[in-house]
């Protein structure tokens, strides 16, 4: 009881953290698109998916090791969880020493390959500053996350968010009208500053709060090197497809017509509009994931099969509703969603669209943080590889030929088909027990039925068509929907409770005749 508290406590308290981030991100992408244009957000989507890469590399995922590996060490004996987190950080410290010196060499190579010019040499060279540090942070991160001291990790994250928003916006201000080079700068600065100050935060909290174990540990270096090379082979590998396939994106929308800057310019609506629009009401499965990973790999270490079955059950069910009823509200008001946030009837349509597949991109980040918690990582290595094989094929097939809809296409084609496989793989290892007619289809049926009904309600109290009536109408929706689904859950308890308490009492009646 007290473990499930502290977990709904983190979770709540990461929520609004992480809500706030999200809000704040967005609004920046607004005033970005706003002060220099859309074409500047799509250089500043490839800036941060090559530097994201260039991460992950240098160093190895670090925050998924740390937090997976530190916690299965707290569920043993004669651990030493600080052991773990020195591990952690010398291993960092190596890959990104050695990644920082490539980058350095080739930034040339990087600039016209990734870039298509050499205006970004000076820019990427100054990347390892922000490696080097990034690294570092992640390992620390890590350590509070599996010591269930998420709300230090979430302080962390704040401030680094908030020191990266303000050189960002104190440089736009400050330059009026940058080139290509000098947006790349801006946004490889703002994170060098946010990487810096997180990572002073984290390690000030960390020689204060921290206590020495009394057990010797049960990692070496190479055993936690050993135990880390296929995470961070799956975090790379993803970060490789991810980034191969934003590359493409622009390149395929040339091949359909559009010119450089308009390629650009769509691309920037698509990854500063749409996506943290369809992402947004997940704030608080993010903020659930890194505990997930956390209690299911201590779990795991414990052989508590049962644990991993009841949390695998509860998630995968109140993620399906909660994600039926976020989609059905981005399919009613995407339109004026993407219109509101400055990316005009384009990114309104594309929201609109692709909103269908939101339960299957919530259900991803779920059950993607207990196969890792469980440790299948090789599993989830080889979904990303077809899942991103999917992807990148119907976005070379069709993006030259439709246009800007070949990227939806390739959004239903990826998602349906890595997250089947992944709930399918969920369910075997796991051992949850399978309920559709109460995690899906209930749901659709209940948030046709109060979408309506509250349609209803504000159409009769004279409101229809502004802002302030849609966010009526949508509390009021989510309300009575809601309510329909606790009632759906008790009513469903009650009788599962009848029915054991019936076997029982026959059972009983058997014993005693």
């Amino acid at each position: 009881m007290i473990i499930r508290s502290k977990i709904v406590r983190d979770t709540l308290l990461l929520t609004a953290m992480q809500l706030f981030l999200d809000t704040a991100a967005l609004l920046l992408n607004v005033f970005i698109t706003r002060s220099l244009g859309t074409s500047a957000i799509g250089i500043l989507t490839l800036t941060g998916t090559f530097l994201g890469l260039a991460g992950v590399v240098s160093n190895g995922n670090a925050y998924l090791c740390t937090s997976r590996l530190i916690s299965e060490e707290l569920g043993r004996k004669n651990s030493c969880p600080e052991r773990i987190l020195h591990h952690g950080i010398t291993l960092c410290l190596i890959l990104s020493t050695a990644t920082s010196a490539a980058v350095f060499i080739f930034a040339g190579a990087f600039s016209e390959r990734f870039f298509g010019g050499s205006d970004m040499i000076g820019s990427i060279r100054l990347m390892p500053a922000a490696l080097i540090s990034g690294g570092v942070a992640s390992c620390l991160k890590g350590w509070f996350n599996a010591n269930r001291k998420s709300s230090v990790t979430a302080a962390g994250d704040i401030l680094e968010f908030i020191v990266r928003c303000g050189v960002i916006v104190g440089t736009v201000l400050a330059a009026g009208s940058p080139d290509k080079g000098s947006v790349c700068s801006i946004m490889i600065g703002s994170i060098i500053a946010g990487n810096v100050f997180s990572l002073l935060f984290l390690t000030a909290v960390y020689i204060k709060t921290r206590q020495h174990s009394q057990g010797r540990g049960t990692l070496t270096f190479r055993g936690y090197t050993a135990l880390a090379v296929p995470i961070m082979g799956g975090g790379i590998l993803t970060s490789v497809l991810s980034s191969t396939n934003d590359a493409l994106i622009p390149v395929c929308l040339r091949q359909y017509g559009d010119s450089a800057g308009e390629a650009l310019s769509m691309f920037g609506v698509f990854e500063a509009i749409v996506i943290p629009t369809l992402f947004f009401p997940s704030v608080i499965l993010c903020s659930m994931s890194g505990i997930i990973v956390s209690e299911t790999a201590r779990a795991a270490a414990a052989g508590d099969r049962r644990r991993i079955s009841r949390l695998a059950g509860d998630l995968t069910a109140w993620t399906l509703r909660f994600s039926i009823f976020a989609g059905a509200v981005l399919m009613r008001f995407g339109g004026r969603i993407g219109e509101l946030l400055g990316g005009g009837e384009l990114a309104g349509r594309m929201i609109t669209v692709i909103a269908p597949v939101v339960p299957f991109i919530y259900m991803e980040i779920i059950s993607e943080a207990m196969i890792k918690g469980m440790g299948l990582q090789s599993f989830s290595s080889l979904n990303y590889l077809c899942e991103y094989a999917v992807r990148i094929s119907v976005v070379l097939i069709f993006v030259p030929r439709v246009g800007f809809w070949g990227i939806a296409a390739s959004y239903y084609a990826s998602n349906i088909a890595g997250n089947c496989s992944r709930f399918i793989k969920l369910v075997r290892s796991s051992g949850m027990e399978l309920r559709p007619f109460r995690t899906m289809i209930a749901p659709l049926i209940y948030v046709l039925l109060t979408m309506g009904t509250a349609e209803l309600l504000v159409r009769a109290a004279g409101g229809q068509g502004t802002v302030v009536s849609d966010i009526a109408l949508t509390l009021i929706w989510g309300l009575l929907y809601f309510i329909a689904i606790i009632l759906l859950v008790q009513n469903s308890s009650q009788k599962r409770s009848g029915t054991l308490s019936n076997l029982y009492k026959t059972n009983k009646k058997l014993c005693d005749n």
